[in-house]
């Protein structure tokens, strides 16, 4: 089965095709792109679409490489062993499994995200190295080796944050997920909102891409923000006329608290409006 997307995804086809390239290669899928632009939400899909088990690891700036694999609480087999509890005898009672860990254990196929990646120390990805190459880790506690059952097809997501190694992008299949165009985004708000208003989605899209256009955004509105900006636009009932006939002179869209997420953006585009008033007006 090749994923093509979802009815509730909309895939490009070069997404399409990297995703797929990666299942035949076996290889872990890294994509980056822009925050906003769907990359945590396509393993989610994936997954669906090709009828397996998602599991999830999402990264955070203290998440260590050991945690995907096991951890050994020993603090807890002290206090145990202090009360005379007779779990102590077997210390596999005090390892708890990781995601890769679940990953490999797993009597099926399953689909690993290794979220926002790019969090971690700049060591995280080399110490995975060896674990995603063989697809096995050794747990020095118990002795054993855990072994895949079945290779994972794995999705790692980057912010671009930081660099990754340059062993650890060798083992990856990469892709870039540009910026939707006018047409993928359009296909995008279809599956969202199908009965959505046509003039209305014209309207936004205009105010919307006129604005990440705007030189010195700090954070430029995200596929994801527009998407929220439009169902506060009919929840509100906004009618296309207002989008339509805005008044150059004042920059702020409405309801810009869904789109603009600094005070600097919204400063910016404060001055714009500024300087579009004064020159009107020489």
């Amino acid at each position: 089965m090749k994923f093509t997307g979802t009815d509730s995804y909309v895939s490009t086809d070069d997404l399409s095709m990297a995703v797929n390239a990666a299942v035949t290669l076996q290889r872990p899928l890294l994509i980056k792109g822009e925050p906003g632009t769907g990359k945590t939400l396509l393993a989610e899909q994936v997954a669906a679409s090709l009828g397996k088990p998602l599991i999830q690891w999402h990264i955070k700036s203290t998440t260590k490489a050991q945690q995907g694999l096991y951890e050994y609480d020993a603090v807890s087999r002290l206090r145990d062993s202090q009360l005379g509890n007779e779990k102590v005898n077997d210390i596999a009672n005090y390892i708890k499994r990781g995601k890769l860990w679940e990953a490999f254990a797993a009597d099926e196929q399953v689909v690993l995200l290794i979220d926002e990646i790019d969090k971690a120390d700049i060591e995280f990805p080399n110490d995975l190295l060896v674990e995603l190459d063989r697809m096995e880790f050794f747990v020095y506690e118990t002795g054993e080796t855990v072994k895949a059952k079945k290779r994972p097809i794995i999705i790692i997501t980057s912010n671009n944050e930081k660099e990754l190694p340059d062993a650890f992008l060798r083992r990856c299949f990469f892709h870039f997920i540009t910026f939707p165009d006018r047409d993928t985004m359009q296909k995008i708000i279809a599956v969202h909102y199908p009965d959505i208003s046509k003039q209305l989605v014209a309207e936004a899209m205009e105010m919307f891409f006129e604005i990440r256009q705007i030189p010195g955004l700090k954070k430029k509105p995200s596929t994801s923000e527009l998407i929220d900006w439009l169902k506060l636009l009919m929840a509100d009932e906004i009618p296309d006329e207002i989008l339509k006939n805005r008044d150059t002179s004042k920059a702020i869209p409405p309801l810009y608290g869904a789109l603009l997420k600094n005070e600097q953006d919204v400063h910016l585009l404060e001055r714009l409006a500024f300087m579009h008033r004064r020159e009107s007006r020489g």
